[in-house]
């Protein structure tokens, strides 16, 4: 690219990035008008470069890339799910990414779409080869008759938080190896022989998990934010209700006393919550005396969950610990 073409590109990009100045963190502007005038070729030499929306995706990645590829990941596992703060730092990780891995089904919503419009790079927006969604194909549950936000729910396309049953995160990672082919084929091989591994491993970890979480069928349950209910699903618990009177729109009085009465007609063993203020959980366990629990959806936010696999048996570990 000659000196005029390239001011020019620069000179657009700055355009742009003003008229999102109004809609976006400040910080994220000139970070993002700073990386504008950086070079974009970065070589054929180095490693894959691939950011991850949760550190679970993050693992799952760096499983089938291995060393061919370098993954961040951009949440921590403790955020809110639907509103992970945008911080500065996630613009060059996005600038220079490769590729993009996403939960999909809206989860990302509240965050990545802002991120992605000052970002800069062409290679990871939506239809892209580098965007890679990794709900494609896995069976959706709580899906809607129709797409709707207009009461607030942010799970218009259903629940978007498969992860916690490992036998659709096999799908996932199927999305992961074919996102990786489709970019790199010339390493397919690596990726399908280490697809084949971790596949098989999570079966291996599958069978256990099915047998240590025997205990847990037929219980009962509320969750703070409907986040469970793919784990639910799988281990054969049973949801009675939820704090959040849909998801993402926070309770009202009236929700809060019928919770109250459901809780001491059904008995549920526990209440899960996870990012959200501790309050109101502690709030209906003083009332009814349910036992609260808090856990992660997120995975990777303490060591014990730091991979994918550490993370679920984490979780169910803690699950039968907490009905014993």
């Amino acid at each position: 690219m000659d000196s005029a073409a390239a001011k020019l590109e620069v000179y657009g990009r700055i355009l742009v990035m003003k008229m999102l100045l109004k809609q976006t963190n400040w910080k994220i502007f000139l970070l993002a008008l700073a990386l504008s005038c950086l070079p974009t070729d970065l070589g054929s030499a180095q490693q894959i470069r691939a950011v991850a929306s949760w550190p679970a995706l993050a693992d799952i990645t760096r499983q089938i890339g291995k060393e061919v590829v370098n993954v961040e990941s951009l949440a921590t596992g403790v955020e809110d799910a639907h509103g992970v703060p945008m911080k500065p730092s996630f613009v060059p990780r996005m600038n220079r990414a490769d590729l993009l891995i996403l939960i999909g089904l809206d989860d990302e919503q509240t965050w990545i779409p802002g991120l992605l419009e000052v970002a800069g790079n062409p290679k990871i927006l939506p239809g892209q080869a580098g965007y890679i969604d990794c709900s494609v194909g896995i069976p959706v549950l709580e899906a809607p008759a129709r797409l709707d936000r207009a009461e607030g729910d942010i799970h218009p396309k259903g629940n978007p938080h498969y992860l916690s049953d490992p036998v659709r995160t096999k799908t996932c990672a199927r999305n992961i190896a074919a996102g990786l082919i489709r970019n790199f084929p010339r390493h397919q091989a690596v990726f399908e022989k280490n697809l084949n591994a971790y596949l098989a491993e999570l079966d291996n970890w599958i069978a256990r998990w099915e047998k240590m979480a025997a205990p847990l069928r037929g219980i009962k349950y509320v969750e703070y934010h409907q986040e469970w209910v793919y784990l639910a699903d799988r281990f054969g618990m049973k949801r009675i209700g939820s704090v959040e009177l849909r998801p993402g729109v926070e309770p009202t009085p009236n929700h809060i006393v019928n919770l109250v009465e459901m809780i001491k007609q059904e008995k549920p063993q526990l209440l899960i919550y996870g990012a959200q203020n501790p309050r109101l959980p502690k709030q209906l366990a003083n009332e009814t005396g349910i036992k609260v629990l808090r856990l992660y959806s997120g995975g990777g936010n303490q060591p014990e969950t730091d991979s994918y696999i550490k993370w679920v048996d984490h979780t169910l570990r803690t699950l039968v610990q907490a009905l014993s």
